[in-house]
Parts: C-alpha cells; structure tokens; sequence
C-alpha cells in the first residue's frame, strides 16, 4: 500500500510538472524589476557593448562598442521607465523583454 502511494504521489508530480510547459514565463514583478534595473543601471550599457564589440571585433570593437553603448544607455533608460509604468500590463504580450539582453549586466556573464 505504501509502495501505491509512492507512485502515485511519483505520477502525480510528473503530470503537474508536464503540464506548465513554460516554467520560465515573464512576469509582472520581472518586468517591475527590469525596469527599475533599466532606470538605475543604464550606464552599464557603455562597459556592457565595449565587451561585446571587442569580442567580436577585436580592438575596432572599442570605439564601436563606445558609441554604441552611448546611444544603448538613452535607450535602456526610456525603456527602462516605460516598463517600469506599465508592470501591471501584459505588454508587449507575456510581459516579453523590449531588449535584449534582459538586463543591463548580462552582458558580463
């Protein structure tokens, strides 16, 4: 009987983990927090695409990776508050990051 059980609770831990197919939804509280990531640590942009372009580019990455994260940093700001405001709303639809990478430090991992 105990044996039963164990299966039982076994195949019922399967089925409810096979039904939530998406366990890495977005969420409101992600996007709050990209916001307020997006608002306060913008600058990283500048260091963040300085990496990237130089890792892609070699050393014409600098300058590139510079301007660049100049004009990312306004960016990320500005999207950084408009998903700060509308956190509440599903929008864009699944509470789906405007930019890529996610988040501003991202860029280092």
């Amino acid at each position: 009987m105990k044996k039963l059980r164990i299966y039982a609770l076994a195949a019922f831990t399967v089925l409810a983990l096979l039904s939530f197919p998406n366990a890495y939804a977005h969420t409101a509280a992600q996007k709050f927090g990209r916001g307020l990531a997006g608002m306060t640590c913008g600058f990283l942009e500048i260091p963040g695409n300085i990496v990237k372009e130089t890792k892609a580019q070699g050393a014409i990455g600098f300058p590139i990776g510079l301007a660049t994260g100049l004009g990312m940093t306004v960016t990320r700001e500005l999207v950084g508050v408009y998903e700060f405001l509308t956190a509440p709303f599903p929008l864009p639809a699944g509470f789906r990051p405007i930019l890529r990478p996610e988040y501003p430090w991202d860029y280092f991992e």
